[in-house]
């Protein structure tokens, strides 16, 4: 399939990256804009993980306010750069994160950050719940049921608001991939009136 200067600025408009980011895409996938995506995605994966251990200095304190003034969040979002801090981009991830934490109320960024006794307390909970099926089958269960607590309970597992198909993480790594360096959240804090 020949690859048109209207698809790469279709797979362009579609990821937010670079035209030749987008035709190498095209390319790789002869023509397919679905599989482009998903290469990309799969790219964005790699460079996430080779940016994860650099260092993050630089970034932005994002706040949201709810329309109802009874709910507020601010947030940490850290980046290597204080050119990436200044981008559009990583602004409006700040301000989405914002929203999404106030939506969602996760009790942790990532799932090594909930604290060992919630785990354990949770643990306890869903054995209890399965404790009369086979006991080979119970620790399985335990685990399935965890796996989703913690894509309810921490922000980087969750489903993102605006796109329930892709979870912040995906989010994250994407314009990890597009801005070239390591992107995270350190941290966020929730109110709500008369909690």
């Amino acid at each position: 399939m020949a690859i048109t200067a209207e698809t790469v600025k279709q797979l362009r408009d579609m990821t937010g990256l670079g035209m030749m980011k987008c035709k190498e895409a095209l390319e790789a996938t002869q023509g397919d804009l679905e599989k482009a995506v998903e290469h990309l995605r799969k790219l964005g994966l790699k460079t996430a993980e080779k940016r994860a251990g650099r260092e993050t200095s630089e970034g932005v304190i994002a706040s949201y306010i709810h329309s109802n003034s009874k709910i507020g969040v601010l947030l940490e979002l850290k980046c290597e750069s204080d050119f990436v801090a200044r981008n559009d981009d990583f602004r409006q991830l700040a301000r989405d994160l914002c929203m999404q934490v106030a939506a969602t109320r996760p009790i942790a960024v990532s799932r090594d950050q909930v604290a060992p006794a919630v785990i354990e307390k949770e643990r306890e909970i869903y054995r209890e719940q399965v404790k009369d099926k086979p006991p080979q089958a119970v620790e399985k269960i335990v685990a399935g049921k965890l796996d989703a607590f913690f894509k309810e309970h921490c922000l980087l597992d969750q489903p993102f608001v605006k796109d329930p198909k892709h979870t912040v993480a995906d989010l994250l790594n994407a314009l990890i991939a597009k801005l070239g360096e390591n992107i995270a959240v350190s941290r966020f804090v929730r109110l709500q009136l008369g909690e």
